[in-house]
């Protein structure tokens, strides 16, 4: 079975780096709570175990290799990430609550930002195609790999619930300044969207 002792702190490093899905997640947390993102965030979730599965059968690999599909799933996030981005800048100060309440997601916008996020973002292909066979054990390859993705998942559920508070916190301490926390993640999300648009195809060094 793979070496968890070494697995756990090297995969939790990774799930708590912040990107794109964890700024969603702290920003759904400062907006609508705790259980809200934590809810919301259940489509990264869903989007993971499938390209968990995919990498095990070699699937990432045929992901990390082509051209057209990488770039169109990343264009996309990239959009999306830039569209929030800028709607959450357009949020002017002094609204009123019934304005600031409808600014915010609901559960369904919420869910599919997420799983679009997460599809799109080329550091899950790299965990999954590239991280986990370092801790693959061969002689016992499904088991090994369904534990590595269990294990992941679990540690990714406990990253979010870590945004989501901080958000939550954030959003607590400085309520008459939560315009304010709501630009910085827009303009945090248009650098992602702008890093993820142009990032390089995993697996690509350069030409």
């Amino acid at each position: 079975m793979p070496d968890l002792l070494l697995f756990l702190p090297a995969c939790f490093a990774l799930n708590l780096a912040f990107g794109p899905n964890n700024l969603l997640a702290m920003t759904h947390g400062a907006q609508k709570g705790v259980l809200f993102a934590f809810t919301a965030s259940f489509a990264r979730l869903a989007i993971f175990v499938p390209m968990i599965t995919a990498s095990a059968l070699g699937l990432g690999l045929l992901l990390s290799a082509s051209a057209l599909l990488f770039n169109t799933v990343k264009i996309i996030g990239a959009a999306y990430l830039v569209w929030l981005g800028i709607r959450l800048l357009k949020t002017a100060p002094g609204k009123t609550d019934w304005d600031a309440e409808a600014m915010k997601p609901t559960l369904q916008k919420a869910f599919r930002g997420e799983a679009l996020v997460a599809v799109s973002n080329p550091k899950a292909i790299l965990i999954f195609a590239a991280f986990f066979p370092q801790f693959i054990d061969t002689s016992h390859y499904w088991a090994s790999y369904a534990l590595l993705g269990a294990t992941f998942i679990a540690l990714e559920a406990v990253a979010i619930l870590i945004y989501a508070t901080a958000g939550r916190f954030a959003a607590a301490f400085a309520s008459t300044k939560l315009h304010w926390f709501q630009r910085a993640s827009g303009g945090g999300m248009i650098a992602f969207g702008l890093l993820l648009l142009f990032s390089r195809q995993p697996g690509r060094g350069a030409a």
